[in-house]
C-alpha cells in the first residue's frame, strides 16, 4: 500500500462490511490482512472511527502525531452495499476444519 489514506480507505471499506456481516469469513480474513498493513507497514496506532450521516472520520496516531482523515459514507459503503443488493452472489462458505 503507496499511502496511509489508500490504506485507511481500503482498510475502513472491508471493516464496514465484517461489522455488518460478521459472519462473513472471507471479509473477516480481508479484514485481517488490512489490520496489518496500517499497523505493520503504515505504522498505524489507536484508530479510532466514527460517522455521521455524511462522512466517515477516522483519527489515529502515525509516526506519533496524531492525525484525521475522512471518507464519504457513499464511497465506503459501495461493497456493502453491492452485497446488500445481490446477497445471493456473496454467500458465506464455512471454515473447513
Amino acid at each position: 500500500m503507496r499511502s496511509v489514506q489508500d490504506a485507511l480507505y481500503n482498510w475502513l471499506s472491508i471493516k464496514v462490511v465484517c461489522d455488518a456481516r460478521p459472519e462473513d469469513t472471507a471479509a473477516r480474513e480481508t479484514l485481517d490482512l488490512f489490520d496489518e498493513i496500517i499497523k505493520d507497514e503504515q505504522h498505524l496506532t489507536n484508530i479510532e472511527v466514527t460517522t455521521d450521516e455524511v462522512m466517515y472520520y477516522v483519527s489515529f496516531i502515525h509516526e506519533g502525531e496524531t492525525k484525521k482523515t475522512r471518507f464519504p459514507r457513499d464511497l465506503i459503503e459501495v461493497m456493502l452495499n453491492q452485497i446488500n443488493q445481490e446477497p445471493d452472489k456473496y454467500c458465506n462458505f464455512p471454515v473447513e476444519e
